[in-house]
């Protein structure tokens, strides 16, 4: 097995203080290795970056037929719980006659300033809609009413969770070797790099193709470049990379420093993995690597934001630069 590379430099003054490595893997549409860093063999937990995966069966199955493109884009998204997410969360689950009892994710503190200020304001607690995975569970829960399901669909055993271990396995092309609970307490299945680059080439190539996962998985990637907002939010970097990108290029990040592309046009997909799961490293080496297949203009600001970001003390004062090392430079 390869090691893991020198992907992002951090250096303050003329000293390189810190060095974070990982893997990254690019995939053509047949699933072969266009090119790699580090080890492809890497067995990963992708997190959130296979929203869109988990995703498919709700549109397979034809549970998300009326759903719109916005719902959609909030089904793969790691939102952070500004109105524009909680509101259209809530109104999703009053169309399926439920209320916030019914998700499984657990309440989250929204990482959007007004909001987070505003329950502080009202002395109030974050509800279940205000969790970054709660567009992720109302698909969950839309899928589960049109299967007739019992309500703990987040459990391995649940026909909701086992169609997404179907899917998840048949676009990376590998069985699944492990599973762990996610954040949202949802099951996230382990696969290779190369296993989550050959699944993101699937979504990349989708348009290609008539049977109904490519044409699911041709929608939810168009739903998340469309409406980058309700991905993630204002100020994060998959709103502002997939804008920069002129919403030509499908980006979410995961936990523990994991981030996918989707690129259409060249029908490629990406997968990264940070090793010591810095989101500070993701952010640069997806960037970089976007920059390097030529999706992404190194001069435009949310690229050089995330790409080449200085360093400053608290008074202000650059101390320092994040980027990328020598093997994405």
């Amino acid at each position: 097995m390869a090691n893991p590379v020198d992907m992002v430099e951090v250096w303050r003054g003329d000293l390189l203080e810190c060095v974070h490595q990982g893997h990254a893997v690019v995939c053509d549409d047949t699933g072969q290795i266009v090119q790699a860093w580090g080890d492809p063999a890497k067995i990963i937990y992708p997190r959130s970056s296979c929203k869109m995966v988990q995703a498919l069966p709700l549109l397979e199955s034809g549970a998300g037929a009326h759903l719109t493109n916005e719902q959609l884009a909030l089904a793969c998204a790691s939102h952070q719980g500004a109105a524009i997410h909680t509101d259209r969360v809530q109104a999703w689950l009053a169309d399926l006659g439920l209320t916030d009892d019914a998700f499984r994710c657990g309440p989250q503190m929204p990482d959007d300033k007004t909001a987070r200020e505003g329950l502080i304001r009202a002395d109030a607690q974050p509800c279940q809609m205000h969790n970054n995975c709660s567009g992720k569970h109302a698909g969950f829960l839309t899928l589960t009413k049109h299967l007739g399901a019992g309500p703990d669909y987040e459990l391995i055993d649940h026909p909701v969770q086992q169609a997404c271990k179907a899917a998840f396995e048949e676009v990376t092309g590998e069985t699944s070797p492990m599973f762990g609970i996610d954040g949202c307490s949802a099951p996230n299945h382990a696969c290779t790099l190369h296993g989550l680059a050959r699944a993101m080439a699937f979504f990349a190539s989708a348009g290609d193709r008539s049977d109904r996962r490519s044409q699911a998985a041709a929608k939810l990637a168009h739903a998340m470049a469309t409406f980058p907002q309700l991905v993630a939010g204002e100020t994060r970097a998959c709103t502002e990379l997939m804008r920069a990108m002129d919403h030509k290029v499908t980006i979410k990040t995961g936990a523990e420093g994991v981030f996918i592309a989707i690129i259409p046009e060249k029908r490629l997909g990406v997968a990264l993995k940070i090793r010591d799961g810095a989101t500070r490293a993701s952010e640069a080496a997806i960037s970089a690597i976007l920059v390097k297949l030529g999706v992404l203009d190194a001069a435009h600001p949310a690229a050089i934001a995330r790409m080449q970001p200085a360093v400053k003390n608290w008074r202000g004062t650059v101390t320092g630069q994040i980027r990328p090392s020598a093997v994405l430079a």
